[in-house]
């Protein structure tokens, strides 16, 4: 399908004030993603000036936000983020494995993200540790990349944690490696069934240390009796726990994980109109064999979905654990290739790596340019940056030449 144009930060830009109107405003971190949004790649965060030293072709370049929720920015740290993490890819299959929050938490988590999300991590963490150490199961010590996804194709609230791990782990001795089955990591039911025990036990925890907050529909939950009901609805619903075969290698893996490392709520090649009275976008039907269908959202829902999956400030949404954890992570990762007789690829220096984008490069890449400098007007001259602009709130303020091209 091709490309519309189009972008949330359009959205936000122009249904914003309505959206305030009807919902009494954003939070502040919500205002603070959305501010950013509008102002990406705008006079308001400045930019600079290039001029093409053969023709004399002008073109003005705006600053991009850099915001994790933006949909134009992320394309660029996927790929930093993915080269980073080619290094520490065990030449081993790789299985995903998914741990999903149930509704009947959801309201809840919403109103506590920081808490809940966090408590899923931990979760998830510690089931599949506690399980693949199991020596009926595995019995050996795994490493694991978990990512935070807090949506649905519909963009509506669906909190669930992508985990990649490789296919075995280090013995307790650490004197081998130990292989997983051909198609089977770890049993899904025993993963669903002590995740749930392991997160509820951890939500009562956060509930008796005061650390969770209700608000509006959610009050009644201050009261413990109340809050045991919850729990015990919880207790009885079933936690999805879904996990594929082992894959592929390192290379197959790094496509794979680019689908989810910096994937934000909905990317702007999904947009396929905005009108006044909808937004229309494509969604993925799993249930009907992945079928690509339209859907139309009221301009003040889309963007109350939209910003139903803003992250608190400074929340890490990508995490290590076992084997990958920051902390001893070369130490292990040197040990299991040794023992897998696979020499390990050396990190990144200064001298293997391609030239640094320097940050206009950085930020004509966010704006959908080329960045290696060529004039798009005669081809033959390069680009070289005249001016630079401070940030602004209007446009007339930078001091430009005269009629020159706007990146926008």
């Amino acid at each position: 399908m091709p490309r519309s144009g189009l972008e949330v930060a359009q959205i936000l830009r122009r249904f914003g004030n309505r959206y305030r109107q009807q919902y009494r405003g954003f939070s502040p971190d919500q205002a603070r993603v959305v501010s950013r949004l509008t102002s990406c790649r705008t006079a308001a965060l400045g930019g600079h000036v290039e001029a093409c030293d053969s023709c004399g072709y002008r073109r003005i370049a705006y600053n991009s936000c850099r915001d994790r929720h933006c949909p134009t920015c992320q394309g660029t740290a996927t790929a930093h983020w993915l080269e980073h993490e080619r290094a520490h890819l065990l030449p081993v299959p790789y299985s995903h494995v998914v741990f999903t929050l149930p509704h009947v938490l959801a309201p809840l988590a919403l109103q506590n993200p920081r808490v809940l999300y966090g408590l899923l991590f931990r979760a998830a963490a510690r089931t599949l540790l506690e399980i693949a150490a199991d020596p009926t199961h595995l019995g050996a010590l795994i490493g694991f990349i978990a990512i935070l996804h807090t949506w649905g194709q519909t963009l509506v609230h669906h909190p669930h944690l992508h985990c990649l791990v490789p296919a075995g782990g280090l013995a307790p001795d650490q004197s081998h490696w130990v292989p997983c089955r051909r198609n089977f990591l770890l049993p899904v039911r025993v993963l669903g069934t002590l995740f749930r025990g392991k997160y509820l036990a951890l939500l009562e925890e956060s509930f008796r240390n005061r650390e969770l907050t209700f608000h509006g529909e959610l009050h009644s939950l201050a009261d413990p009796a109340a809050f045991a009901r919850l729990l015990r609805e919880a207790r009885r619903r079933r936690w999805v726990v879904y996990a594929k075969a082992p894959f592929g290698g390192p290379e197959p893996v790094l496509k794979y994980l680019a689908r989810y490392t910096h994937r934000i709520a909905i990317a702007n090649s999904r947009l396929l109109s905005i009108s006044d009275d909808a937004i229309t976008f494509t969604w993925k039907d799993y249930r009907h064999g992945k079928r690509t269908e339209p859907m139309r959202l009221p301009p003040c829902e889309f963007v109350r979905r939209f910003v139903l999956h803003v992250l608190p400030k400074g929340f890490v949404r990508i995490r290590r654990y076992g084997l990958l954890a920051n902390a001893h992570r070369d130490g292990y990762l040197a040990l299991c290739h040794t023992l897998l007789d696979a020499p390990a690829q050396p990190p990144t220096t200064s001298e293997q790596s391609p030239p640094q984008a320097t940050p206009i490069e950085t930020e004509a890449a966010c704006a959908g340019t080329s960045c290696n400098g060529h004039c798009p007007a005669c081809r033959r001259g390069r680009l070289r940056t005249i001016e630079w602009i401070p940030p602004s709130r209007t446009r007339e303020s930078a001091r430009s030449p005269p009629a020159p091209a706007i990146v926008s």
